[in-house]
């Protein structure tokens, strides 16, 4: 938690953002007790809304999510191999708090192919019926995610989404691979598009986001202005 303190400083970021993503992707030895002090900290620190996963299998899980401080809740196994789940965290939450989590990849044939279980095992499903098959679930948005373009800064996959634009009934989140302000004007600018995702880290540190943000706000985007104050 220190080194995020030291190179993120939530709280300054979060007059450059509308929504904080916090995801757990360890692979092997998942601490979620530590996970949660640490969602527990951003959500007492920060004035935006937090959306956290990582290793939501049951309902009991997304409990203490939110008990932590979470807005939203992220889940991507669970949408197929246990949807019942999906419907009984809606049943009380309600759907909006709930974004779908979607990671694929651009095989060698130019086929986007979905994974689960952090990128480690692929579904035997086009990515094109997945999203047709999470419209039906109850969830608020869909969080999509080019584990290809992720953390090489060249901007989004722009030609996948464009292709599915006319599969999204629910609001869109695009991520992966923005490294620039002008990455994140070319997501925004697609009309299926609600909200663009980075998590590059040249994007926290300095005035990276506040300049990308201000940049969006001379673009006409519709997105709020925060006004920071010193106190």
């Amino acid at each position: 938690m220190n080194w995020l303190d030291k190179n993120y400083n939530f709280p300054k970021i979060a007059f450059s953002i509308d929504e904080l993503v916090v995801l757990d992707v360890s692979r092997d030895g998942r601490d979620t007790p530590k996970f949660l002090e640490i969602l527990k900290m951003l959500a007492k620190e920060i004035f935006v809304p937090v959306a956290a996963g990582g290793g939501i299998r049951k309902f009991e899980d997304a409990k203490l999510f939110f008990e932590s401080g979470a807005d939203k809740i992220v889940v991507n196994e669970i949408l197929s191999e246990d949807p019942d789940v999906v419907r009984s965290i809606a049943e009380v939450y309600g759907a909006q708090s709930i974004v779908a989590s979607v990671d694929y990849k651009i095989n060698d044939n130019g086929i986007a192919e979905v994974f689960i279980e952090n990128g480690t095992k692929k579904k035997e499903t086009s990515l094109e019926d997945h999203i047709r098959y999470i419209n039906t679930l109850p969830i608020g948005e869909i969080y999509l995610h080019s584990m290809r373009q992720d953390g090489t800064g060249q901007g989004y996959d722009i030609k996948t989404y464009s292709e599915l634009a006319k599969q999204f009934e629910k609001p869109l989140i695009i991520s992966g691979g923005a490294g620039n302000r002008y990455h994140l004007e070319e997501g925004l600018s697609l009309n299926f598009v609600d909200a663009v995702s980075t998590a590059n880290l040249f994007n926290f540190i300095g005035n990276g986001l506040p300049s990308a943000r201000e940049h969006l706000l001379e673009k006409n985007f519709n997105i709020p202005k925060f006004i920071q104050t010193n106190l």
